[in-house]
C-alpha cells in the first residue's frame, strides 16, 4: 500500500462521492484501489498488476487537488500528460495570522470572484482558493501565466498591473498563433493555401508563365524562333 496525500476532514466526503461514485471513477482511471482513513484523512492506494507509471506519478496531485477544493471531475484531468498542478500556501507570504490570510484571500478572489475569473480568463488555467491554499491547474502555457499572476498578488502587487500583464501576454499569444510565418509550408502546404484564398491558382499561373518563357539553350531552332521579330517590331539605332 502506497501513501498518496492527507486531505482535510471536510473533503473526505467529496473524495468518496455520492454512493462512492468519485472513488470508483478514480480507481477505474488509475487501475488501483483507494484506501481512505476517515479519521486522519490519509489517502493511500494499492496498485493492481497492470498500471501506468505516469499515472502513479500524477495520482497524488489529483488527490491533493480534490483535498484543496478542486472539483473531482476537473482534478481527474491532471492524469493527462499536458495538465499540471501548482499549489501555493498563503502562510508562506503572510504568516499564520488569520486576519492577514483573509485579507490576501480577498485580494486573490476579488469582489464577487471577479479577480479570480479574470486570471482564469486571461491565462486559460483554473484557480481554486481553499483555506490558506491556492491550487492552479493548466497546461504548459496556461500554468506559468496564472502562477505568475498569483505570485505577484501574494507579494502585494496591484490588481491593475497584474491584469495588464496578463492581457499583454494573452495578446502576444494570439498574435503568435495567427502569424503566418509560424506555419511550415513545406510540411503542410494545403493548410497554408487554405489560409490564403487564390494562392494556389496564382502559383499555377506563375509556373505556367515561367515554363512557357524558358527555352532550351541547346535547341537552336527554338532560340531562332524566340529571337525573330514580329511583323510590327523593328530594331533601330540612334546616336546620342
Amino acid at each position: 500500500m502506497e501513501g498518496l496525500a492527507r486531505i482535510p476532514q471536510d473533503r473526505i466526503a467529496v473524495l468518496i462521492g455520492r454512493k462512492g461514485a468519485t472513488r470508483r471513477a478514480l480507481e477505474k482511471a488509475t487501475n488501483s484501489k483507494l484506501h481512505i482513513d476517515s479519521t486522519s484523512g490519509d489517502v493511500s492506494v494499492t496498485w493492481k498488476d497492470e498500471f501506468d507509471p505516469i499515472l502513479r506519478m500524477k495520482f497524488p496531485d489529483v488527490i491533493r487537488a480534490i483535498g484543496r477544493g478542486m472539483n473531482p471531475e476537473r482534478a481527474l484531468q491532471l492524469l493527462k500528460d499536458d495538465q499540471h498542478l501548482t499549489l501555493y500556501d498563503m502562510r508562506e507570504y503572510v504568516g499564520k495570522n488569520a486576519n492577514q490570510q483573509r485579507r490576501i484571500r480577498s485580494r486573490l478572489i476579488g469582489r464577487n470572484g471577479r479577480i479570480r475569473e479574470l486570471i482564469e480568463e486571461h491565462s486559460g488555467a483554473e484557480v481554486v482558493i481553499y483555506g490558506s491554499t491556492v491550487v492552479i491547474i493548466g497546461d504548459e502555457e496556461a500554468l506559468p501565466l496564472a502562477s505568475q499572476a498569483i505570485e505577484r498578488l501574494l507579494q502585494g502587487a496591484e490588481h491593475s498591473s497584474v491584469l495588464k500583464h496578463l492581457e499583454t501576454e494573452r495578446r502576444k499569444r494570439r498574435m503568435s498563433s495567427r502569424n503566418l510565418e509560424s506555419i511550415d509550408t513545406t510540411q503542410d502546404s494545403g493548410r497554408f493555401d487554405a489560409l490564403v484564398p487564390g494562392l494556389e491558382a496564382a502559383r499555377r499561373k506563375r509556373d505556367r508563365r515561367y515554363k512557357d518563357a524558358q527555352v532550351d539553350p541547346d535547341d537552336t531552332d527554338a532560340i531562332d524562333a524566340m529571337m525573330e521579330l514580329a511583323e510590327d517590331e523593328s530594331i533601330g539605332f540612334e546616336e546620342e
